[in-house]
Parts: C-alpha cells; sequence; structure tokens
C-alpha cells in the first residue's frame, strides 16, 4: 500500500539529490557545529562524533566536555567547562556552554552525559536560550531533557533521535492517543509518526525493522539499516547534524540524504 506521506528511499540513492548537489564546497561556508555531552567516565561518543561530522563535510567543529576530562583530550577542538560531583557538567558551566552556543549554527547533544539531574537542568536552560538554533538531541541527552519534550516538540528547529522506547515515552508524555509497540508493523509506525508531526513541529528520527524513519512536518521517511551500532555510537546524530548544518531549510531532506551510505 502506498502513502503519499511515506517515500521510501533505497540505501545507496538518494530521493534528495539536491542535497548533496548543494552541498558546501568550501570550508568556511560549511557551517559551525558544537557538541555537548560526555562526563568523567568516558567521551566515546563525543570523539565519534567529533570524527563523523569532519568525514561528513561540517566547517568547523568544536566540543563542549566536563573539565574533568582535561587530561585526556589532546587532539580536539574543546570548550572545558566545570564539572559536578557526579562527573557530569556542572551549573557553573552554563555560561562557557552559551558562548560556544552562540557561536555555533548547529548545537548537538550527543550524550555520555550520566544521568546526573544537574546536567539535565544545564541541558534544558542551554535549549531554552537558542531556540533559534538548530538543536538535535538523542541518545541519554534525550532521557535527560524529557521534562522539556512538550516544549521542545513544538519547535521546528529541534530534531530528535530516538529509541523506539524513548518515542514510547515521548507520545505518553504529551498524552498522545496512540501507543507506540515494539511488534508494530513500520507502516503503522509511519502513519503514527504522520500524524504526530502534524500536530507537533519538532523533526524525529527512530530505528525499527532495520529501518531508520524520519518524520518532520507530516512527511515520512524510511532508509533501510543494517548497523545499529551506528545509532548508538553517536554516527547518526553526528552526519544528521552536519547535512541539517549545510540545509537548515530542509530539516526532513538532510537527514534521509544523510543515511545514504
Amino acid at each position: 500500500m502506498d502513502f503519499d506521506y511515506w517515500r521510501k528511499q533505497p540505501a545507496d540513492k538518494a530521493i534528495f539529490p539536491d542535497i548533496e548537489w548543494d552541498k558546501p564546497e568550501q570550508k568556511a561556508l560549511a557551517g559551525k557545529l558544537l557538541i555537548i555531552g560526555g562526563n568523567a567516565h568516558g567521551f566515546a561518543a563525543v570523539a565519534q562524533a567529533h570524527k563523523d561530522a569532519v568525514s561528513a563535510g561540517i566547517g568547523e567543529c568544536k566540543v563542549a566536555l566536563p573539565d574533568s576530562l582535561k587530561k585526556n583530550i589532546s587532539s580536539l577542538d574543546c570548550v572545558f567547562v566545570p564539572t559536578n560531583i557526579s562527573g557530569g557538567i556542572s551549573k557553573d558551566g552554563l555560561p562557557a556552554l552559551k558562548a560556544a552556543a552562540a557561536w555555533a549554527d548547529t548545537v548537538l547533544y550527543i550524550g555520555d552525559a550520566g544521568r546526573n539531574s544537574e546536567t539535565a537542568i544545564v541541558y534544558e536552560q542551554l535549549l531554552q536560550a537558542f531556540p533559534d538554533k538548530q538543536n538535535i538531541v538523542t541518545r541519554d541527552a534525550a532521557d535527560l531533557v524529557k521534562s522539556s519534550w512538550p516544549e521542545l516538540l513544538q519547535n521546528p528547529k529541534v530534531t530528535l533521535i530516538l529509541t523506539l522506547a524513548q518515542l514510547q515515552k515521548l507520545f505518553q508524555s504529551v498524552y498522545y492517543p496512540k501507543t507506540i509497540l515494539f511488534s508494530m508493523q513500520l507502516t503503522n509506525l509511519a502513519e503514527s509518526l504522520h500524524k504526530f508531526t502534524i500536530t507537533y513541529q519538532a523533526a524525529l528520527v527512530v530505528f525499527h525493522n532495520n529501518q531508520m524513519v524520519v518524520a518532520q512536518g507530516g512527511e515520512v521517511t524510511s532508509t533501510p539499516w543494517e548497523d545499529a551500532m551506528m545509532i548508538w555510537r553517536g554516527t547518526v546524530a553526528a552526519r544528521a547534524a552536519t547535512y541539517i548544518t549545510h540545509h537548515p531549510g530542509k530539516v526532513l531532506q538532510a537527514i534521509t540524504t544523510s543515511l545514504i551510505k
């Protein structure tokens, strides 16, 4: 069955070829990305996202990390901010994060942030301070800001890259009258996302049944996807953030194209 709101992209052929053709060739025009994440016990996703964003063609990329990691980092362009006793970013780091976010075109909250309420407040306040930036939130960073989900969903410049379990909780957070099930068919998921994103403006990306599904403004795309680890490591989010930076007015098309291998 065909649906006019749902476009299916092959794994190796872009359905929005102009996104790749219009990719900035000069580094100075390729945008600025800030990646926020990490805690005292790890920063693997931050480092991987930086590598993937540079590989995808971002112009400039900085990472913001807790200053407890200073001794472990030497090769990245870093903004180090105060660490709280749990190893996450503390509220004292908010001014430095705001300065870094003001510099960037796009802010990627990549995760590895730890389960810390203080860091959650910092993330939420930073998202509130820059509603006009392109903001991409994924992995455990999405869980940290779940109390802000209803507000984030109203912003067309927010992209949430989620697991199906997180999507289930997202629907519940706004009392949406549709249940997301792990057993649901891809057709049912596409229909649910179609209807949900007519009501809510944020872009949503979710992995289900070996497909990456993207939805915004009632439009849905799906792309075959085999390597779930690329999602959990942050590669998918970093590539999406880069393509969104290049094409901020075409978020769904940019994310979908970023999934071509």
